[in-house]
């Protein structure tokens, strides 16, 4: 399933990363220095879990700043903002 998680600040980003295990995540934000640590698998908030589940897991899980690229076969949506 593709799934787009709007917003990856604390909550949006969490459920990005759980949901990214098992499903294929793209991440939308506005930040593109969030997004650009995203894909280069670095948590931008200080979180060790996040840190964890970065380095050490395989996450199905881009991330990028472009909604029509986001939305346009996505599955269902989840706006965390």
């Amino acid at each position: 399933m593709k799934i787009v998680v709007v917003g990856l600040g604390y909550v949006g980003l969490s459920n990005a990363v759980l949901l990214s295990q098992n499903h294929e995540i793209i991440g939308l934000d506005l930040d593109q220095e969030r997004v650009r640590m995203v894909n280069d698998r670095q948590a931008p908030i200080v979180d060790a879990e996040l840190e964890t589940f970065f380095s050490n897991k395989k996450l199905n899980l881009v991330a990028t700043t472009y909604q029509k690229e986001a939305y346009s076969s996505a599955d269902f949506v989840i706006v965390a903002t």
